[in-house]
């Protein structure tokens, strides 16, 4: 018998914390009934797990996918709005993979989807710091005070921001194209580090997460990682080489 968030995250689904919080949501079921204790012991062999009204499934091939996400598509498991998922885009996959984080459904750009839930894991750990790079389109154009302010940290709802790399990366029209790389994934935070020096965001695309970026790739497109890739991206992530595929 195992913890069903570690079932969860060793299927790919999300890291065991956020496991914990879809657990804790009402999100899962186990042979029917909804399970809401996270540390609920469950036997993946003989019992019927649901997320998100999707069936868990084991796989022993392992899976790991980048893809470009076009605007309009959710990262989440479930939606009651009925919008579509990027999982929808993906064909002749045998196995259910799960997006690694998340991109907002108006964004677009780079993400990763993999049925490791141990690369998952090590991915979204806040002590791994594995650096993403937006581009940023923003009505109007910030000062070089204002930029150096977002790198140094701003004082969010939920706390300081971690120093990041902000730089000018165009003009057009009155409006500028801002790169951005952090190292935290908190909720909606390139955009509200945006509101929070009164920018509004016109269009959002991650072009890189470690050492993998979209090159000319299109959106909806995705492809399989090589070899070299993600040995890379599981030492960035301080995963031990020859671990998970």
């Amino acid at each position: 018998m195992e913890r069903l968030q570690k079932v969860m995250a060793r299927a790919g689904v999300a890291s065991r914390r956020h496991c914990e919080t879809m657990i804790a949501a009402g999100m899962v079921k186990v042979n029917g009934r909804v399970v809401t204790e996270p540390g609920t012991k469950v036997d993946p062999d003989k019992d019927k797990i649901q997320v998100g009204g999707e069936g868990l499934h084991l796989s022993s091939q392992k899976y790991y996918l980048m893809m470009y996400k076009p605007r309009g598509y959710i990262t989440t498991m479930s939606d009651e709005k009925g919008r579509k998922q990027v999982t929808d885009l993906l064909k002749g996959i045998n196995a259910r993979v799960y997006p690694v984080g998340r991109l907002d459904y108006d964004s677009e750009g780079l993400l990763l989807l993999t049925n490791d839930g141990e690369l998952t894991f090590a991915l979204t750990h806040p002590s791994h710091l594995v650096p993403k790079t937006y581009l940023v389109r923003v009505a109007g154009i910030p000062t070089k005070e204002q930029l150096e302010q977002m790198a140094g940290g701003l004082q969010l709802e939920d706390g300081l921001t971690a120093p990041a790399k902000v730089r000018l990366a165009g003009q057009h029209d009155g409006n500028a194209l801002v790169e951005v790389t952090i190292r935290e994934g908190r909720n909606r935070q390139i955009r509200r580090m945006f509101e929070h020096i009164n920018f509004q965001v016109l269009r959002l695309r991650r072009s890189k997460i470690g050492n993998l970026n979209l090159d000319i790739m299109r959106p909806g497109e995705y492809r399989h990682l090589s070899e070299l890739e993600l040995r890379q991206l599981k030492e960035l992530a301080g995963l031990k080489p020859g671990s998970g595929k």
